[in-house]
């Protein structure tokens, strides 16, 4: 579940916008640079910081780090869960941000930092691997 995504000081400082809607889509799509494979998913999860939730009591960081992170930790357990169902997702994060909050109409304290489309897979792609664990975890004492 979305909401039981671990946040900063638990504000859970995003909202997360459902679109199912054709045409929505479809400029979902267009902003984000003609990503046109997210007009095909059954539906696109638009995960938004909302930095003003997260100032309340944090203050600057809060607007500029932990809403972002808030927002992209509960974006993960989306992906996860539908994952889990046996749906199929990717995090979309090449979008023109301006134009995705007009299209969405955001309050401006809201920013928009993944697109999660939602769907059945209609193929299964190679995995493309990963980096080695030794690569990427450095011991310090």
């Amino acid at each position: 579940d979305i909401n039981q995504a671990p946040s900063a000081g638990n504000l859970q400082s995003y909202r997360v916008y459902l679109v199912r809607g054709r045409e929505l889509k479809k400029k979902l799509a267009a902003a984000a640079y003609g990503q046109d494979f997210l007009e095909q998913a059954s539906l696109l999860m638009v995960f938004c910081a909302d930095r003003k939730r997260s100032a309340s009591k944090y203050g600057k960081r809060g607007e500029t780090l932990y809403s972002i992170q808030d927002a992209t930790i509960a974006a993960t357990y989306a992906i996860l869960s539908a994952e889990n169902s046996g749906l199929s997702s990717v995090w979309v994060g090449a979008f023109d941000e301006s134009l995705v909050s007009e299209i969405l109409g955001l309050e401006e304290n809201l920013m928009p930092v993944a697109i999660i489309p939602i769907g059945y897979p209609g193929e299964n792609p190679e995995f493309p691997g990963r980096r080695r664990i030794e690569d990427i975890f450095f011991q310090v004492d």
